[in-house]
């Protein structure tokens, strides 16, 4: 997780301020990560993320091409304050990773 500057609930100087602003405008709003699936015959995967509420919405993007097979056979299933369960079907590849995005 990529961590970006944010702005103190006191307020902040105008340099500070605009450099949080263009970054979110450019959309670097700190709100994504990686997740690669477990390999057995588990039939769920533990997302922790501390930004992860339980009225998080999860947003997946396969980055390889075993994941993106498999993307359709996925879904949150359980959501909670920093950490959200993964149900999917029984997994035998290693390298079914994706990018999420976390919103909420």
């Amino acid at each position: 997780m990529t961590t970006y500057r944010i702005l103190p609930y006191t307020g902040a100087d105008p340099r500070s301020i605009s450099e949080v602003v263009n970054n979110a405008m450019a959309g670097k709003i700190n709100n994504t990560g990686n997740i690669t699936l477990t390999a057995s015959s588990a039939t769920a995967t533990s997302l922790t993320d501390a930004r992860l509420t339980p009225a998080s919405v999860v947003l997946f993007m396969a980055t390889t091409a075993n994941a993106s097979g498999f993307k359709d056979d996925m879904y949150v299933s359980a959501r909670t304050v920093g950490s959200a369960t993964i149900s999917h079907s029984t997994n035998i590849q290693s390298d079914r990773t994706f990018a999420y995005a976390i919103f909420g």
